[in-house]
């Protein structure tokens, strides 16, 4: 396959930033995304030009480090991670413009890497339970109704990859957020913090600069994981909720 790349390079977060064109040929339809990537990079070494910068670890759909934005669409045009993306999804002689997640909470690193650390202090306000040093507990010991294993797994799969955030035209993490506290509200294990939980992430997530949410849906849509926009709502409620107990 022969493609024209349009990359957005950028040497740091505050230095200006631009599209800057590649031709790439010999590319196979097997590959992905990533070793295209770095097919362009062995070539940019080889020419002695800075190769491009792009967060990367398991290469097999699980951590969410290799998220960017393809041609419009965060992690591309199938609802994947960006590294199980294969190059059999785009056709010979495509231009194909890769940037960096566009947030306002998410300054570029360099090139396509921008710092997600937003997310980790989220989790860190409130993203834990109670536990009690000391043996495991029995597995049987606390019994949880399979409807609310069912949806507390659901929420669990969010892998915190920031697509939702990037697909976001308000730059919003409320999808991220909300699976993050349903995730452990839902279960009693979560329900000494569950007030706490919900008051402080969405508080700390305000504080982080993220959007507001305005339900325009791209953030379901652009989840590889398939977290729900009822999530949204569900945390809301748990909100209102902790906000109006606090408030007595």
């Amino acid at each position: 396959m022969r493609l024209t790349l349009r990359v957005w390079r950028q040497p740091d977060a505050h230095a200006p930033g631009a599209m800057v064109t590649y031709p790439l040929d010999g590319i196979s339809e097997d590959m992905s995304f990533l070793e295209m990537l770095d097919t362009l990079n062995e070539e940019l070494i080889l020419k002695g030009d800075e190769p491009v910068a792009f967060d990367h670890d398991c290469r097999e759909g699980i951590c969410g480090a290799c998220g960017v934005v393809i041609n419009g669409d965060a992690h591309g045009p199938e609802r994947t991670t960006t590294c199980q993306l294969h190059m059999r999804h785009f056709a010979d002689g495509d231009t194909i413009d890769v940037e960096p997640w566009r947030a306002g909470a998410f300054p570029v690193v360099k090139d396509l890497v921008v710092d997600r650390s937003a997310l980790d202090r989220i989790i860190g306000a409130g993203g834990y339970i109670t536990a009690p040093t000391g043996a495991a507990p029995e597995a049987h010991a606390t019994p949880v109704p399979k409807p609310v294993a069912d949806s507390a797994f659901e929420h669990a799969e969010c892998i915190g990859c920031g697509a939702c955030v990037a697909a976001c035209p308000n730059g919003s993490a409320m999808l991220f957020t909300s699976a993050k506290i349903n995730h452990l509200n839902v279960l009693p294990q979560g329900a000494p913090e569950r007030e706490t939980r919900v008051l402080d992430m969405v508080a700390t997530m305000d504080e982080e600069g993220f959007g507001g949410c305005t339900l325009a849906g791209e953030c379901a849509t652009a989840c590889p994981k398939g977290i729900p926009l009822p999530s949204i709502a569900a945390m809301n409620k748990e909100w209102l909720r902790a906000a109006r107990k606090a408030a007595r």
